[in-house]
């Protein structure tokens, strides 16, 4: 991705510092671009809040339940902790055995609990974001934009750009508009 986005920008740079290119000639031919911010965007997309709270509502209950399974861990260990001076060495070893056991489950559980909530916030999120990205494509196809830059992608390709260039505000109208 970041060698397409580097590419564009050599494109544009090389359009518009043509020699022999007419600077109108150069603005003519130089591809359009614009600026989005998609956080802003998904935060504000109608649906976003109910899908979010249900999400939260969900994770909470796998957090208790996580949160349940570390407390019988640490009362096993502590009543082992205190019984331990009275155990014969099988005993201790056996017991020792059965915390390991417990602890591995409730690591397995935890991680069902983690796949089970990505896979949910996955499910909740995506008919947002294809909305979402269907309403920016419409935007690129409509307005002839040959490429459009999110702000707030990872990494962090931009570090300054024109205002002028963020349609952030137009893609939030016609969200609002195709609800």
């Amino acid at each position: 991705m970041p060698r397409l986005v580097l590419a564009s920008f050599v494109a544009v740079l090389a359009l518009t510092a043509a020699p022999g290119v007419a600077p109108a000639q150069a603005a003519a031919a130089a591809p359009r671009i614009a600026i989005i911010n998609s956080r802003e965007i998904l935060q504000r997309t109608p649906g976003y809040a109910a899908a979010e709270s249900t999400y939260m509502k969900e994770v909470e209950g796998f957090r208790t339940e996580v949160q349940k399974l570390q407390q019988q861990l640490d009362s096993a260990v502590q009543a082992l902790d205190q019984q331990s001076i009275a155990l014969s060495p099988a005993a201790r070893q056996t017991k020792q055995r059965e915390l390991q056991a417990m602890q591995q489950r409730m690591e397995q559980r935890t991680n069902e609990l983690q796949d089970r909530a990505r896979q949910r916030e996955q499910e909740l999120l995506q008919p947002i974001q294809v909305r979402v990205n269907s309403v920016i494509q419409g935007i690129r196809a409509e307005l002839n934009y040959a490429l459009i830059l999110d702000a707030d992608a990872a990494g962090g390709l931009i570090a300054a750009a024109d205002p002028s260039l963020n349609i952030t505000a137009r893609v939030l109208q016609r969200l609002q508009q195709s609800q």
